[in-house]
């Protein structure tokens, strides 16, 4: 139950930062609504306690499993790309640039979370 939770989030999450990324080039009005503020950050919330559930109901270790550890590492890389695609980024070509490197770490979450193969270490 709490995986397809933690799943579903995580598509949710991935699809605000999508909505959001449009917004921010077209210059959409809709960024300034107090749900588009609120919601992602809820959401993003909920998604990472459902990991530390999931993390504990397995046993899961992130010292002694190291797949969780470079999951852990991307997913904080890809707050910190997503953050300066919709905050920092000055031109549409580093926007872009941005949001394919966030769009690249979310692809290796995925990959780490259903293979449990590490790639680092």
């Amino acid at each position: 139950m709490f995986k397809h939770l933690h799943m579903t989030l995580a598509a949710i999450s991935i699809s605000l930062f999508t909505i959001r990324f449009v917004w921010t080039l077209i210059g959409s009005k809709q960024l300034d609504k107090k749900w588009v503020k609120v919601t992602p950050h809820a959401v993003d919330t909920l998604l990472l306690i459902f990991g530390v559930v999931l993390m504990v109901q397995v046993g899961w270790n992130p010292l002694e499993h190291t797949w969780l550890a470079e999951k852990l590492l991307a997913v904080v890389a890809y707050i910190f790309t997503a953050y300066y695609t919709l905050k920092l980024a000055r031109n549409r070509l580093m926007q872009f640039v941005g949001y394919l490197g966030a769009i690249g770490w979310i692809v290796l979450v995925v990959r780490l979370a259903l293979t449990k193969d590490n790639i680092l270490f």
